[in-house]
């Protein structure tokens, strides 16, 4: 199969959807790789570095997405992108369709086959595609808050940890997943007083036993959240339902109950956010004021440090793409969990959650294939 690499055009997206190593491994399995000049630079991997991994390069993305079967990338495509796309080509990289019809539209009009990182599953039902970079989101969202709290950011001027005979930082984390999980883990070892929400008991129980009772655990409630945040001076946003908008956990009206210049930071804001206040932001501008309390909503916070990053989702999404490669759409029928990437179809949307939040008529994987 040929398969594609275009450079990330995302507002300070770094990272790129094959690393030299795994341009290798596609070779190696006997398929040709065409990468566009400067792909890699954002992780410090130049043209030569892919020819010497046996790749072709390519002068610009048109060159890529007119001669690939098969686009590998880390953002969802820009408007400029999916006009390129075609049908019987396939597209695999992060989407996050449910908070973004245009996009949906543009894939939906394009005729590609479209499948996201982020609602591909394993055997156990996890997310093996997204959990990468939810690890370096949630370990990142912490330095954001450090970050905005800091006086001429904003901030309250408090450091997270404290020191000596002074209060640390009070954080809340909603949202006990890998995000949260990470989140509260930085916090913790920065020395800040963290509490995890959550609406599983049983969850809860692995994170007190997981921090050794080092975080304050509680069930999620309207009440619980109000109490926690009108206590807090950093608030994570970590809550996930796969493929689906972000439920909305603090209205406006709660911003109300928060500390002057308090911070939120909304890790789940590719998927449309969790606070009703939420809009996205990029690393230019990252952070904007309401009602007196900060917000952080860069959409692509992992671009921020492209080397760890790309490594990581490569060594998750490659079994996956060499999958795609050597069988094509069979892959989809071979396995389940690849199956639920699969977004978009020959103008057919085929995931359940996407179609719904977005009120579309959708089709279940299996059957739009056959179609």
């Amino acid at each position: 199969m040929r398969i594609g690499v275009p450079t990330e055009i995302k507002t300070h997206e770094y990272r790129v959807g094959l690393t030299p190593g795994a341009v290798r491994e596609y070779v190696g399995r006997g398929h040709n790789v065409l990468v566009q000049s400067g792909a890699g630079l954002g992780i410090g991997a130049d043209d030569a570095a892919y020819v010497a991994a046996g790749a072709a390069i390519a002068a610009d993305a048109a060159q890529v997405f007119a001669q690939s079967e098969m686009i590998v990338k880390v953002k969802e495509p820009q408007p400029s992108e999916w006009t390129q796309l075609r049908e019987g080509q396939i597209l695999f990289t992060y989407l996050h369709l449910a908070p973004d019809p245009e996009q949906t539209r543009g894939l939906v009009a394009s005729g590609c086959t479209a499948i996201a990182y982020e609602t591909v599953t394993d055997a156990s039902g996890g997310l093996p595609l997204l959990a990468p970079m939810s690890e370096v989101a949630g370990r990142l969202s912490i330095e954001a808050a450090g970050t905005a709290m800091r006086r001429f950011n904003g901030g309250g001027g408090l450091l997270l940890g404290g020191v000596p005979g002074v209060q640390p930082a009070r954080v809340v984390v909603i949202g006990g997943g890998v995000v949260g999980t990470h989140a509260a883990r930085m916090a913790v070892g920065l020395g800040a007083e963290v509490s995890i929400i959550d609406r599983s008991i049983p969850r809860l129980r692995q994170l007190d036993e997981l921090f050794d009772g080092r975080v304050r655990t509680r069930v999620s409630t309207i009440e619980a959240i109000e109490q926690e945040i009108a206590a807090a001076d950093a608030v994570i946003g970590a809550v996930l339902v796969p493929g689906a908008s972000a439920p909305r956990l603090i209205t406006r009206e709660m911003l109300g109950l928060m500390k002057p210049r308090a911070v939120l930071v909304d890790v789940a804001i590719d998927q449309g956010g969790c606070f009703e206040t939420s809009r996205a932001t990029t690393h230019n501008e990252p952070t904007y004021e309401v009602d007196g309390v900060i917000h952080y909503c860069v959409a692509n916070m992992p671009g921020a440090v492209p080397l760890t990053s790309s490594h990581a989702l490569n060594n998750a999404t490659l079994p996956f793409g060499l999958a795609l490669a050597d069988k094509g759409l069979e892959a989809l029928l071979a396995d389940p969990g690849l199956m639920a990437g699969l977004n978009v179809h020959r103008g057919v949307i085929t995931n359940r959650a996407v179609a719904e939040s977005l009120d579309l008529d959708w089709k279940a994987g299996a059957e739009a294939l056959a179609a």
